[in-house]
């Protein structure tokens, strides 16, 4: 069956840095689009990350432009999320999201979603 299993998410103190990573099973890795999505308490889930099925086109939410990049191991069916310069407010549940094709990750587009792993940054 599909699944997408996130992981690496855990205490870091701001200015630190986490790599989550993004297992994939249970469907053609190759041809789908892979976002991070977060979602911190209280408020409505967002986009952070996208990367493309056919050509690792990115893209990158402002509040994360420079700071975090995403990268996709086609071979391992994973994707990462290297996240640097972390700040209080990045602090949330991360999603990793797949879609067939497409160049972009609309929140509502996407078609399998993993269960999240908890980035916290605090002193």
């Amino acid at each position: 069956q599909v699944q997408l299993v996130e992981s690496g998410g855990g205490l870091v103190q701001p200015g630190g840095s986490l790599r989550l990573s993004c297992a994939a099973s249970g469907f053609p890795f190759n041809y789908y689009t892979i976002g991070w999505f977060r979602q911190a308490p209280g408020k409505e889930r967002e986009g952070v990350s996208c990367i493309s099925a056919t050509d690792d086109n990115t893209d990158y939410a402002d509040s994360v432009k420079g700071r975090f990049t995403i990268s996709r191991d086609n071979a391992k069916n994973t994707v990462y999320l290297q996240m640097n310069s972390l700040k209080p407010e990045d602090t949330a549940v991360y999603y990793c999201a797949a879609r067939y094709l497409g160049y972009t990750c609309p929140l509502h587009s996407m078609a399998y979603w993993g269960k999240g792993t908890l980035a916290t940054v605090s002193s």
